[in-house]
């Protein structure tokens, strides 16, 4: 049922503790590669590893002082390695750290998206086959035309969130990416096999050729895509409030026991489901 993906489960992926995590998370990688590498001693990975963590509380004090937000988190690191810490961050530039573990907790959200998007997409194929035979009148231009059925509308509506999910893929493949290139991407103090080594670690695309920092097209294309999405979200929902008007009511969204619809006429029944999803496809095309 599409109720487990829940606010709190995205929501949690975009926490600051759920940031610094992934944060350490990178930076642990590349020290293992480094130790694999002969760069580091393995005594000190295994010191870095049983001892590595942060407070948010810290970090945000630190940050304060510094005015750098990735200097107050290793800071933060440090404190609670010790000695070992030195190792933690060797050869690498702040958005080496901050793009490659965005990557991950874009990876983390896409695949939340295509789950939810794939569970939809059932669900309207099932309601497809229940109500293949369920007559209706189809409209051109908002004015009766052709009989059809209920579920030729709702197959038009599996068949383009297929076609959705496949582009949210990709966009996801995009934009779950990581860098290990240095200051200005021309790998002056770590070699790219440092890189490759990493991003296979962290299940992430390795990318061809960057700077400071990792070229943004593809997170447009993943913002675009969501927008695309949510615009056919939108135009079902718009369509599915028109035939609830009270003059034609010929589909309702549920209405819960105990739902009202109105503080001052008790007989309403507003689409509000429908209206919310409306309001926040506009939000994210906004975005």
């Amino acid at each position: 049922m599409i109720e487990r993906y829940t606010l709190p489960e995205m929501g949690n992926i975009w926490t600051d503790q759920e940031k610094y995590t992934t944060w350490l998370q990178v930076e642990v990688a590349v020290c293992e590669v480094l130790s694999g590498m002969g760069r580091i001693p393995r005594a000190a990975l295994a010191d870095i590893k049983r001892k590595a963590g942060f407070s948010v509380k810290r970090i945000d004090l630190l940050e304060q002082r510094t005015n750098h937000d990735v200097i107050a988190f290793l800071t933060s690191v440090a404190e609670k390695v010790g000695p070992s810490s030195r190792y933690i961050h060797m050869g690498l530039t702040s958005t080496d750290l901050v793009d490659t573990a965005q990557g991950l907790q874009l990876a983390r959200a896409g695949k939340l998206l295509i789950e939810c998007l794939a569970e939809l997409r059932k669900t309207i194929g099932r309601q497809a086959k229940k109500y293949r035979r369920q007559p209706m009148i189809g409209r051109t231009h908002g004015v009766h035309a052709e009989p059809i059925t209920f579920g030729l509308k709702l197959a038009v509506w599996y068949d383009e969130l297929k076609r959705q999910e496949e582009r949210l893929k990709k966009a996801v493949g995009e934009v779950s990416v990581g860098k290990i290139s240095g200051a200005v991407g021309n790998y002056a103090h770590l070699p790219p096999e440092v890189e490759k080594k990493v991003m296979r670690r962290l299940n992430l695309n390795t990318a061809n050729a960057s700077t400071q920092t990792l070229q943004r097209d593809r997170h447009a294309y993943f913002l675009v895509t969501l927008a695309v999405i949510a615009s056919s979200i939108e135009k079902f929902a718009v369509e599915l409030r028109g035939l609830q008007r009270t003059e034609t009511l010929e589909v309702e969204e549920f209405f819960g026991k105990g739902q009202k619809g109105s503080s001052a006429m008790p007989h309403k029944k507003n689409p509000i489901m429908g209206e919310r999803m409306t309001g926040l496809a506009r939000v994210i095309r906004g975005y």
